[in-house]
């Protein structure tokens, strides 16, 4: 005897969760089936503690700096690892607890355990209690990704690490190796190097953060060097040799030479593989590298059978894996007769990225490159926070915005920001691309002084030779 609901969702990150509560809402019958902890990665080991940890780093930055704001601090300044993640590890507890309460106010039913598809919407959870089935009208596969290994040295949370591991660490590094300079790599480089650890970071590709506009990529490459990390970029990591006290690695430079170095742990930060092995999938739907192919809406091929999130083709960004959610669960509830929802498909390219490194990174839409690549005549302009007068008095002077537009039309092809508070201002462009806006309006907007939001409009401005304060 089977338990039947309208739909199921299988993971409960910030995908699955979402979706629930969207079905929930208009709804209908909703479950959801997790085998560890609701909230998924994010609020769980991802997005949120990480930013937990990054806070404390902060802290000490500007602690160790209090003389640069007219004050002083008596004794040195010391950063505690097991209280940071003592803390780190609190917030996403209250996160877990609050994702706890917003099913059981939306009325989501919760399976504890691990979900295997039977059918395109039928499903075996195997938990604590033993086995029950599941079906519905729909399925939803929210199943996420994980970190991937190196083949030739892989994770043992002991001296090779995942961010997993990098956030719960069983001592404090001293020299540490990260290899990838993604978003994942370059935060916790520099998190460890701002709380007194000896960090290198080696990346394949000739800059980093390499899916960002060069100059984002060439500012942050010297800010960090500055701090005191050492780069390595063009180049690859030939072998690891661990043992219990530490890790001997090879690596080799971008001029062929070999560069020997002994660390006492290594972050893997190279990417992710979807999971999507093992919960009965294969023979319903169509993938790509385990990523599951979906339609704009997340439908699979197999009717009654969608997916969202990681385990889907990327970017692989929270908050694109929960508007995906609200975006198939109104496409249910529409094929379900509802006709008063009208699912707009998502657009790939107004979803921002933002990485909480020192100083911060945020983007949406084309590179300068990717746009001149894609045929576009452009008109870039950027902005430098040494001309921003909020960012002169936060002692936050380094940093700058970039625009690109289309020459032709006006339109805003992407918004590039490294600095203060660039992931909390690129809302503001993500807002404008969205809305299809054109320079005209850009220049028209009136933003509020003194904030470092300014460097947005001059930034816009500068694009046409307009630039007021530089």
């Amino acid at each position: 005897m089977s338990t039947q609901y309208d739909v199921i969702v299988l993971g409960s990150g910030p995908g699955g969760y979402v979706a629930a509560i969207r079905c929930a809402q208009l709804g209908l019958k909703t479950a959801i089936v997790e085998r560890e902890l609701l909230g998924g990665i994010c609020l769980n080991w991802g997005c949120i503690p990480t930013k937990a940890l990054l806070r404390s780093a902060e802290i000490m930055h500007f602690a160790q700096h209090a003389s640069d704001y007219g004050l002083k601090i008596a004794g040195a300044i010391e950063a505690d690892l097991a209280a940071i993640v003592k803390r780190s590890r609190g917030v996403a507890k209250q996160l877990n607890a609050g994702v706890t309460h917003l099913m059981k106010k939306n009325k989501i039913t919760v399976h504890m355990g691990t979900g295997t598809m039977t059918g395109p919407t039928t499903m075996m959870v195997k938990g604590e209690k033993g086995e029950e089935q599941l079906s519905a009208k729909h399925v939803i596969l929210a199943t996420g990704a994980r970190a991937r290994d190196l083949p030739f040295a892989p994770a043992d949370g002991k001296r090779v690490w995942t961010y997993r591991h990098a956030m719960t660490p069983p001592e404090k590094p001293t020299r540490l190796l990260v290899i990838g300079s993604g978003a994942i790599g370059i935060e916790f480089a520099s998190f460890y190097n701002d709380i007194g650890c000896e960090v290198t970071v080696v990346e394949m590709l000739d800059r980093v953060v390499p899916v960002e506009d060069a100059d984002v990529s060439a500012f942050l490459e010297k800010a960090l060097t500055n701090q005191g990390i050492t780069i390595r970029t063009g180049a690859g990591v030939e072998e690891l040799k661990v043992s219990d006290k530490g890790v001997a690695a090879k690596i080799k430079l971008k001029d062929g030479k070999v560069e020997a170095g002994d660390f006492g742990h290594v972050i893997v930060a190279i990417g992710i593989v979807p999971n999507t092995e093992n919960i009965g999938v294969e023979k319903l739907v169509d993938m790509d590298r385990g990523f599951i192919q979906i339609d704009p809406f997340g439908r699979t091929k197999a009717k009654g059978l969608w997916a969202i999130g990681d385990c889907t083709p990327g970017p692989w960004l929270a908050h694109k894996a929960s508007h995906e959610g609200v975006t198939t669960a109104e496409a249910i509830a529409k094929e379900l007769g509802n006709k008063d929802v009208h699912p707009h498909p998502l657009d790939r390219g107004n979803i921002p990225g933002c990485t909480y490194c020192h100083p911060q990174i945020a983007s949406v839409g084309l590179t300068e490159a990717k746009a001149k690549e894609a045929g576009y005549t452009v008109k870039a302009g950027t902005f430098p926070f040494i001309g921003n007068g909020k960012a002169i008095a936060l002692g936050e002077a380094e940093g700058f915005v970039k625009t690109v537009f289309d020459a032709k039309t006006g339109e805003l092809l992407g918004a590039h920001m490294i600095g203060a508070e660039v992931t909390e201002m690129i809302q503001g462009f993500v807002v404008g691309k969205t809305l299809e806006t054109t320079e005209a309006e850009l220049m028209q907007t009136v933003f509020p002084h003194p904030t470092i939001s300014e460097s947005m409009h001059e930034a816009v401005l500068a694009a046409y030779g307009r630039a007021l304060h530089i």
